[in-house]
């Protein structure tokens, strides 16, 4: 995807049709999420953060990233939005609770193993 910008921006209730089938194509079970960030690449969705910003961190819900675009770096840019995002909320801490079989790809952009939870400091 060199060269070709992520284009990301906050979930909105007009986004649910979308995001639904876009979680849909990709097989994933769940629903639309109530907050988070989507990510576009030529106008379609590529991925999405489901975030809870309630508590003291920003908490990393899921994250789904098209199939046939995984190991692209796209989860990685989104990380930092996600980052980004906590910074400008005073949140110094990002948090995943259930990270399944992606421990490789967290530890990979920052986060480490507290216990059954994933944390990054927020710089």
């Amino acid at each position: 995807m060199r060269g070709l910008r992520l284009f990301v921006r906050p979930i909105e209730p007009a986004d649910a049709t979308e995001v639904h089938a876009f979680l849909e194509r990709q097989s994933h079970a769940g629903t639309t999420p109530a907050w988070g960030l989507l990510g576009k690449l030529l106008g379609e969705i590529v991925v999405i953060v489901s975030l809870d910003l309630s508590g003291d961190a920003v908490r990393i819900e899921d994250l789904v990233v098209a199939r046939d675009l995984r190991k692209k770096r796209i989860g990685k840019a989104m990380m930092r939005e996600v980052e980004q995002l906590a910074a400008k909320m005073d949140r110094n801490r990002i948090v995943v609770e259930d990270v399944r079989d992606a421990q490789e790809f967290f530890r990979r952009v920052g986060f480490h193993s507290e216990g059954e939870r994933w944390v990054r400091v927020v710089s």
